[in-house]
């Protein structure tokens, strides 16, 4: 079977965000190509995709490097966040579709007791299956493509958010999909704006991975002569 250069953007992108390719570390066609098994062909677009994304940056001499999102830029995307996360909840309680709100009801369900028993390991992509169900109830597939974007660069510049308030963070994602399922756009936009801002108070609490004096949380794994190969920033 061919695997797309869209199958590698996401292989890459994943490894990224996860922390397996560090920010400044090299990425280079020819050991790309022999991790995911593919030819470089998808690898190059691939890698021209996550650069016009933010995620790669290309360098003379250097070649595809992993990016360094500095601290303006981290929080500039907490910022983006608050005022596009409440838009798309506003619409989609004007626009959502029964079988979406099945899932949310249903995740919400799921969300809740996984955070009271304690099994935060489920959390993680839990919370990305909300929000993208929630983006793509807005009805706007360029808006639902940007939030998904944002999120991903969030959770991959700011590493996992702490669980600190799991239980309190679904039962506010509930809040908002009783809103989204009366079509009561206020309320849910007022809701969305209240959890944002709390999220984006634990984030900003956090300092960006790439300023972190290299410190990283959970094991790393590493690849031969790409992952410790830091890109010149020349």
């Amino acid at each position: 079977m061919r695997i797309s250069a869209h199958m590698v953007c996401s292989a890459v992108r994943d490894d990224i965000v996860s922390g397996v390719f560090p920010p400044g570390a090299r990425l280079t066609e020819e050991l790309l190509a022999r991790r995911y098994g593919v030819s470089r062909v998808p690898v190059r677009e691939a890698l021209r995709t996550l650069e016009s994304e933010g995620f790669v940056v290309s360098r003379r001499h250097a070649g595809a490097c992993v990016a360094r999102p500095t601290e303006q830029e981290a929080a500039d995307l907490l910022d983006i966040r608050a005022l596009l996360e409440p838009l798309g909840t506003a619409r989609a309680a004007r626009r959502r579709t029964e079988a979406q709100l099945r899932v949310l009801r249903g995740l919400v369900r799921l969300g809740l007791q996984r955070a009271e028993s304690g099994r935060l390991s489920d959390l993680g992509a839990l919370e990305d299956w909300y929000h993208e169900t929630l983006a793509r109830a807005s009805g706007s597939p360029s808006l639902a493509a940007l939030l998904t974007q944002l999120r991903r660069k969030i959770n991959w510049v700011y590493a996992a958010e702490p669980p600190l308030r799991a239980v309190a963070v679904w039962r506010e994602h509930g809040a908002v999909v009783d809103a989204v399922a009366r079509g009561d756009a206020e309320r849910a936009r007022a809701l969305a704006s209240e959890h944002v801002e709390r999220s984006v108070a634990v984030r900003r609490e956090q300092r960006p991975v790439a300023e972190r004096d290299g410190r990283r949380k959970g094991p790393v794994r590493r690849m031969k002569h790409t992952v410790n190969t830091p890109c010149d920033n020349s």
